[in-house]
């Protein structure tokens, strides 16, 4: 498959310490990958699915003890432990690859060792970058071939020893034995005593956030946890926004966006580039191009229907594999919670019990239940999905859910405002009384479990970016919020599809020409800005969505300040100008 000697050398190593019974590289053909299915069903590590409904469809189900992310056990290991920052787990390198080592010495005795050459980016793209993951996991073999690009031709361009080294052991997969690590100065990757996939994917959030951001700040470029869209116009010019939220916060709703009737009516069409990741490199013409290093979606499962995100759906309908929904029976098809109205009586719920869904009082499907999707099946995939080069960003937009906070939208005045704007980024716990403001959560550019070294040395990369940009091509920022409340706890603003409408008005301040007004917080749209046709809104509603309250505002800026204050003389002083200027400004 190779001659690369790093890539040999690391793999005698490797094996050596995992005493794998065999080595398999994987090719990428399907010849070779439909062989892996026909053995995993073999083993019961995975599950046929109704092949004339679902075609190409498989069923996974991890243990119950590994079903999620695990923070507590994600650990980023720099030579100090300040290079780590205060949001992240941290040891020291020595003492962690001691401790991983008598993890995997002999983990793969009897197994498999499968090695998957891949590709973050198209293959060959000046963007792209290449991994290779050791897992001794059929399960990460065929998710990564739908994320990511694999096989030989991804090995054929590895130069030197320029390639991200991801090995993954299930082991026993023991959770107080459970470890996701990350070496950002060795480009390493390991993870050991887990099967779910955002612990073992490691090309997912481990290689295209945590590591690659590492990369970015060292090589001038940015990993961001941004969905990317195009937005097309009656006229057929396409514009591309890039956007980060926080969990819970109707991200992957945006991505596949499907437009009000009105303006589909008009012409507006949305294209998705990608629901997740965005990687943002400032191109020859000093503007800002981003690509989506994926080339699936690892989408949560429960709450996505026909209503909520029809295309999410429309992309699971064929060789998608899920992760600890529901079976039905009867015909061998899936659900979960959110699908339909309408459980199986005759089910499998996602722990393997044999249930009537009609009757049983426990949760179908996990919460966490999840689809890996091939992006192309997607109905509104963008023409320039696999463009090697990228397309050009005009807006960069920060979301929260906060109910009394942030109005429907507002923009940055400029760039360092902008990177204050996003590193003040908060969403809140819902509170049960109608209305209460729950607990703050900052989650600045939605990073906070992403970021690979220094959250304070992030957002000065941040500042660094904009520096380096033409002022005038540089994407303007913008800050929304869907989720804003009345005194009664109703949410003011539809949502969904109708968020389009905010887009719109967001492009229009890109291109020079909307208007806006200047407020404590930034420039807000003027009421008649934002396109409500056919919508059921009034005025009063609308005026309430986009003021903004002084005194919540101050409480607010208490709480950046105490949020700030973990970073010391670390945080750059650019960020500290900005908050005392929105504080002079409310006052």
């Amino acid at each position: 498959m190779t001659e690369n000697k790093f890539v040999l050398n690391w793999l005698e190593e490797m094996k050596a310490m995992c005493q794998p019974d065999e080595v398999v590289w994987i090719d990428g053909s399907e010849d070779q990958l439909e062989a892996l299915r026909a053995e995993a069903v073999s083993t019961g590590e995975m599950i046929k699915l109704n092949q004339e409904k679902l075609p190409g469809c498989y069923y996974h189900r991890t243990a119950e003890n590994d079903v999620a992310r695990v923070e507590d056990r994600t650990f980023i290991c720099t030579p100090t432990q300040e290079e780590a920052g205060p949001i992240n787990n941290w040891m020291a390198p020595d003492e962690m690859y001691a401790k991983l080592k008598a993890l995997y010495t002999g983990s793969m005795k009897g197994r498999t060792m499968y090695v998957i050459p891949y590709s973050m980016g198209p293959v060959g793209s000046p963007f792209s970058k290449i991994g290779i993951e050791l897992t001794d996991s059929i399960y990460v073999v065929l998710n990564m071939a739908i994320m990511t690009r694999v096989g030989q031709a991804v090995l054929d361009i590895i130069d030197g020893d320029d390639f991200t080294k991801c090995l993954h052991a299930k082991k026993d997969v023991d959770p107080e034995e459970r470890y996701i690590v990350h070496f950002p100065q060795d480009n390493t990757i390991m993870s050991v005593n887990s099967a779910y996939g955002g612990n073992v994917l490691l090309g997912k959030k481990c290689f295209a956030l945590r590591i690659a951001s590492y990369l970015g700040k060292q090589e001038g470029w940015m990993a961001e946890h941004m969905l990317i869209l195009g937005l097309e116009n009656p006229q057929g010019e396409v514009k591309y926004i890039a956007a980060a939220f926080p969990s819970a916060c109707g991200k992957t709703n945006l991505a596949m966006l499907i437009p009000p009737k009105y303006l589909q009516e008009k012409g507006y069409k949305v294209w998705t580039v990608g629901d997740d990741i965005a990687w943002l490199r400032i191109g020859p013409d000093g503007r800002l191009y981003a690509i989506n290093p994926e080339a699936g979606f690892f989408g949560v499962a429960p709450g996505t229907s026909e209503k909520t995100n029809f295309n999410a759906l429309e992309s699971t309908k064929k060789n998608t594999i899920f992760t600890n929904v529901a079976i039905n029976n009867d015909d061998m098809t899936v659900w979960w919670e959110g699908l339909d109205n309408n459980p199986p009586e005759n089910c499998t719920e996602w722990t393997g019990k044999k249930v009537n869904g009609k009757t049983y009082e426990g949760k179908l499907a996990h919460p966490n239940s999840r689809f890996t999707a091939p992006a192309i099946n997607c109905p509104c995939i963008s023409p320039e999905f696999e463009n090697p080069q990228g397309v050009p960003i005009s807006a960069i937009v920060f979301g929260g859910r906060r109910a009394k906070t942030a109005p429907l939208v507002y923009q940055a005045r400029d760039w360092e405002h902008g990177v204050f704007v996003g590193a003040t980024m908060a969403s809140e716990t819902t509170a049960a009384a109608a209305g209460a403001v729950g607990v703050v959560r900052r989650d600045p550019m939605a990073m906070k479990p992403f970021v690979g070294y220094n959250m304070a040395d992030y957002f000065g990369h941040w500042l660094e970016m904009g520096e380096k940009m033409d002022a005038d091509k540089a994407p303007k920022i913008f800050h929304v919020n869907w989720f804003r409340k009345d005194e009664d706890g109703n949410f003011l603003w539809p949502g969904f599809g109708d968020n389009m409408r905010v887009l719109l008005w967001i492009l229009d301040r890109c291109e020079g020409k909307a208007e806006a007004v200047e407020s404590p917080i930034g420039l807000l749209p003027k009421a008649d800005a934002i396109d409500t046709t056919d919508l059921d809104i009034t005025p009063e509603q609308l005026n309430e969505l986009l003021s903004v309250d002084k005194k919540v505002w101050m409480e607010d800026v208490e709480n950046q300040k105490e949020y700030f204050a973990q970073f010391g003389d670390r945080l750059p002083a650019a960020i500290t100008k900005q908050l005392e200027t929105l504080e002079n400004n409310l006052k």
